[in-house]
C-alpha cells in the first residue's frame, strides 16, 4: 500500500508482555464482523501491534505487508525480511493478544515496494498451485478468515500476475470448502474519485472470468496526484460511490445491501504523499465514518495506525505521525464506533456471479445483536435487533423505536433482517 514505501526493515518482534496461548490451526476462526474498522500496522517498524491495538481502540488491524524476499521466489515473509516468516514464532503471540482482547487481523500481501520491485508474491512465483500453498499457509498458521492482496503500481499491469493470482484464490476458495473453513479475499486498489480507474477493473474482471469469489474491494482514496486541491471526505463518498457502482455492473445478481457491503475504503490520515492539497483531516474522519455506517460499506481503515498522532506538524506522507494538529489516536477513536454485525450473510457462499448458493450457510443468521430496550440510552455506531432486523443508530437516541419513522431524520438505519 502507499505510494511511498520505505525499504523492507529486518523486524524485531517484540512477545507480548501478557502471557496467552500461542496461535494454532486447532483454534476456532470466527469470522470478521460485516463491518469492520481495521487499520493498517505497518509490520516492519518492530512495533507490538497487540499493545498498539489496546492503546489505541482498534481492535482490528490489516498488518503489512507479506511479500517475497527476492523476485522469482515462492516463499513470503513479513516485509520480504528472511528472518521474519510466517511462523506463529513470529506475530503469534501477539495475534492471540489481539484475539483475547475482542479483535483480530487480516495479513495482507504486496504494498507498494513488493509492486514496484516484483516481490508480490503473485508477480514473484510462477506456480499457481505455489501461491495457493503461500495463501493456505497463512490461513492455517495464524487462523485467519480474511486475506488481503495490495495490488498497485507495476502489479496492475502485470497481466499474468494478475491471472495466477484470481487463479490461486480460486484455489484456495475450494480447498477452504472442503475444510470447512471461512475464507474472504478482498483487494485494495488505487482509485480516482469517481471509482477505479480501468486497471483495477481489469483485476476484477480477471476474477470474475476465473470464478474467483472476491468479497471485498478496498480503495485506496488519497494519493490521487492530480494536480488539484481536495475535500478528502467528499472525494471518498464519490469514489466509494463510483465502486458500488462498478461493482454493481460486474456483480448483477448482488443487491444493493450486499454491494455496499464489498466496498471498502482507506484513507491516508493527515497529509498524504502528495501534499497539503490532499489532507485527511480530522474533521473530515467523523464524517466519512457516518456515511460509512449509513451506507453500510464492509471495510473502514487508514494508513497507517503509527501515524495516529500530530508529533510532525506540516510533514507529509509520514509513516510515523500524520502531518497535522491532532490528539493521538483521535483517528482511531473516530472510526471504531464503525465495527458492527456478524459475518456478512452470504459473502462466503455467494458465487462470483453474485447468484446466491444453495448451501445452509446461505440462510438468514438469528440476530445476535441486544433486543432494542426502550429504557437504554444509544449513541451513533450502537446495533440493536427488533422484529427480526439489524438496525444502527445514526447518533446518540433513547426512547426512540426503530419502528418509528421520519424521513431522512430516522434515528434507525434498518440494516436488513438477521
Amino acid at each position: 500500500m502507499m505510494r511511498k514505501r520505505l525499504a523492507a526493515a529486518v523486524l524485531g518482534c517484540t512477545v507480548a508482555a501478557v502471557t496467552v496461548a500461542m496461535v494454532h490451526p486447532a483454534d476456532a476462526a470466527t469470522p470478521l464482523p460485516a463491518h469492520v474498522f481495521a487499520p493498517y500496522f505497518e509490520a516492519w517498524t518492530g512495533d507490538n501491534p497487540a499493545t498498539l491495538a489496546q492503546q489505541s481502540g482498534a481492535k482490528h488491524l490489516t498488518m503489512a505487508f507479506l511479500q517475497a524476499a527476492t523476485k522469482g521466489s515462492c516463499t513470503a515473509y513479513w516485509n520480504g525480511d528472511s528472518g521474519s516468516p510466517v511462523s506463529t514464532s513470529v506475530f503469534g503471540t501477539e495475534i492471540a493478544a489481539i484475539r483475547a482482547g475482542g479483535g483480530d487481523v487480516i495479513p495482507s500481501f504486496g504494498g507498494y515496494t513488493a509492486d514496484n520491485t516484483g516481490t508480490e508474491i503473485a508477480d514473484s512465483c510462477t506456480s499457481v498451485s505455489s501461491i495457493a500453498a503461500v495463501f493456505q499457509n497463512v490461513i492455517t498458521t495464524y487462523d485467519v478468515t480474511r486475506i488481503d492482496l495490495d495490488i498497485e503500481d507495476n502489479s496492475l499491469t502485470n497481466s499474468a500476475g494478475i491471472d495466477r493470482r484470481n487463479k490461486a484464490i480460486k484455489q484456495v476458495e475450494d480447498w477452504a470448502a472442503t475444510q470447512g473453513r471461512t475464507v474472504q479475499f478482498s483487494y485494495t486498489l488505487p482509485t480516482t474519485t469517481g471509482g477505479l480507474a480501468d486497471s483495477g477493473l481489469a483485476v476484477l474482471r480477471n476474477a470474475v472470468s476465473n470464478n474467483a469469489r472476491v468479497d471485498l474491494v478496498n480503495i485506496m482514496t488519497f494519493d490521487y496526484y492530480d494536480g488539484a486541491t481536495h475535500q478528502m471526505a467528499a472525494d471518498t463518498k464519490t469514489a466509494a460511490t463510483g465502486l458500488h457502482d462498478q461493482l454493481g455492473r460486474l456483480y448483477p445478481g448482488k443487491t444493493d445491501a450486499q454491494l455496499w457491503n464489498m466496498v471498502g475504503v482507506t484513507e491516508m490520515i493527515g497529509i498524504d504523499d502528495y501534499g497539503a492539497a490532499e489532507t485527511f483531516t480530522t474533521a473530515d474522519a467523523p464524517v466519512v465514518a457516518q456515511w460509512a455506517t449509513e451506507k453500510g460499506l464492509g471495510l473502514l481503515s487508514f494508513w497507517a495506525l503509527q501515524r495516529d498522532n500530530g508529533g510532525c506538524p506540516g510533514v507529509g506522507g509520514s509513516d510515523s505521525c500524520s502531518g497535522v494538529s491532532q490528539s493521538t489516536w483521535q483517528f482511531s477513536k473516530a472510526f471504531a464506533s464503525f465495527t458492527s454485525g456478524g459475518a456478512p450473510s452470504g459473502s462466503p457462499s455467494t458465487s462470483p456471479s453474485g447468484s446466491p448458493s444453495t448451501s445452509p450457510s446461505n440462510t438468514i443468521p438469528p440476530c445476535t445483536a441486544p433486543a432494542w430496550n426502550a429504557t437504554s440510552v444509544y449513541t451513533g455506531g450502537s446495533t440493536v435487533s427488533y422484529a427480526g432486523h439489524l438496525y444502527r443508530a445514526k447518533w446518540w437516541t433513547q426512547g426512540e423505536s426503530p419502528a418509528t419513522h421520519s424521513g431522512q431524520w430516522d434515528v434507525w438505519a434498518d440494516k436488513g433482517a438477521c
